[in-house]
Parts: structure tokens; sequence; C-alpha cells
């Protein structure tokens, strides 16, 4: 029903693990292989293409479906029906950002110390028509050149600053660089073709897989804790617990209760002693597969 577009590149890896735990796993027949299949029946062709052209040709109309970040659909500057934000990017699960980067020693601090200097600003990035807008709108005369990789080595023979994706930072300031602003704070995005979007038996394929994807990455976060307590000890068990809405609990045979409820993983190591000191027992800390609401 569907053809589906997926990115090659930084994010593939990240994009074929989360549609595998989606159970929508992506198969090819090597890594190299630009085609692909998933084994449902809502999904009837499979491209992995770069993210960079993924926009446009969803506008196009060649794909009805395709996942690529909001960096690129605002490069482009095309028409999409956004479904919505995947919170996964290459290493993490954070948005990643389009920043403009001067050389450590550059004494500029702002879009605005840049717009003072009497010269053309040199730019190198592969966002010339993003990095074209932002710096326009601030008022700043620059000559903007499209870079095909290695931006951050680029400064400050070549260029005076860069315009840059990064996600955690480390290559900017191994390179000797200082972002001074952000022009964009860029999410992985699951994006539609406006016509596909609008034909309902499409779009409720659409958004069928969304909220399987969606479901996954929010299990990712989260883990189930099971656990047996005494009628006495009940109540400050079920104080302490963090819940999503408010713990289960049902009564067991012989006498006490069982209680369960999920949690976020960065709060477990933390919560699974305490639960114990206040009189838990038999606790169970269990892996989710999609958390779905």
């Amino acid at each position: 029903m569907l053809r589906l577009v997926l990115p090659k590149g930084s994010l593939e890896a990240a994009t074929l693990a989360l549609f595998a735990e989606a159970d929508l796993a992506v198969r090819r027949s090597s890594e190299v292989d630009y085609r692909a299949t998933i084994d449902d029946n809502r999904i009837a062709e499979v491209r992995l293409l770069r993210p960079q052209e993924i926009p446009r040709y969803v506008a196009d109309g060649l794909f009805d479906l395709g996942i690529t970040g909001r960096d690129w659909i605002e490069e482009q500057g095309v028409e999409l029906v956004s479904l919505g934000p995947l919170s996964y990017s290459k290493a993490s699960s954070q948005p990643v950002r389009i920043v403009l980067a001067v050389a450590d020693a550059s004494p500029a601090t702002s879009l605005a110390d840049l717009a003072a200097q009497r010269r053309p600003l040199r730019v190198a990035t592969e966002y010339p028509e993003l990095t074209r807008r932002a710096l326009a709108e601030a008022g700043i005369e620059a000559e903007i050149s499209l870079s095909y990789g290695a931006t951050e080595a680029k400064v400050p023979d070549i260029a005076d600053c860069v315009v840059e994706l990064t996600e955690t930072g480390r290559a900017l300031r191994a390179a000797g660089l200082r972002a001074i602003h952000t022009l964009l704070v860029s999410h992985t995005e699951l994006v539609a073709n406006p016509d596909a979007a609008a034909d309902p038996r499409r779009r409720r394929a659409m958004d069928q897989l969304y909220t399987l994807l969606l479901g996954t990455l929010e299990a990712r976060e989260k883990v189930l804790v099971k656990l047996n307590v005494s009628a006495e000890r009940r109540a400050a068990v079920i104080e302490r617990l963090p819940s999503l809405r408010s713990p289960t609990v049902s009564e067991l045979a012989g006498g006490g209760f069982a209680v369960e409820t999920v949690v976020h993983k960065d709060q477990i190591n933390t919560l699974i002693p305490e639960l114990k000191e206040l009189g838990a027992s038999d606790i169970l800390e269990l892996a989710l597969a999609k958390i779905v609401h």
C-alpha cells in the first residue's frame, strides 16, 4: 500500500534498529542494497536513500512516506505532511542542532558581531539555502559555499565560519571551533506526501505505522516493575512508586498485594533498593517492547 523511503548513511543503523524493535524488520539482500522489503501488508516498497534527498522525493510523490530530519526538510523548502517527530538520532534520543561555528580565536560571540563586519562573510556549509535565509534575516552579507564534507576543517583558511550539524559538539571542539548561534533544532520526522496523506486508506496505514514506531521509542526509556507487598506496607510502597498513571494493584490469594507500574530507566537503580527497604519483595524489572497510549 505504501511506498516507504528510509535514510541511508548516518541514520541508517539507528533507523533499521528502530524498525526491527517495532516488529517491522527491514530485509535486504546485502548491507549495500538500496532496495528492501518489510513483511507487512501496509508497506509495498522500501528504498534506502540519502536523507538530503528524501524530502524532495516524498514531496514529488515518488514515495508516500519517508524518514528524514527537519534540517533537510527546511533546506529543501518543500511541502510535506509531518506525522510527527521520532526521538532518535545517530547516537542518542536527542535532537541535533544546526549551528554557526567560528574559530575559538575569533572575537565573535553572536550573529550581531558578524553583521558588524564590513566584508562579506565566507561560510562553508552543507545547508546553503538554510544558511542563506538565516544570514539574510540577520542582515549579514555572505559568500556561501557548498561543502561536501570535512566542513570543520575549512576554518580559517577557506571559510570564516561554518554552518554544521552537531549532536554532541565533540567534532566542533576537536576542530577548534565554537558554536555561537543555533539556526535550527532538528528532530528526525516521519513525513508523508500531501496527496498520499489525504487518502483515508493510506493515511490510516501511515498513522498505524507511526503508532508502532512511537510506542517503541517510548518503551526504550521505561521498564515494567512488578512486586509483592504486605497490607501493612502497601501504602508506603505505592506512595514511593512513580507511574504513567497509577499503579496496578491486585490482591494475592495468600494475603498481601501484587503491584506493577511503569517507570523511567534512569530511576530504576535507586528505586529498587528503596522499595526493598520499604517492605516490597519479589521485585521484578521487565523490559518493554511498546507503550501505546
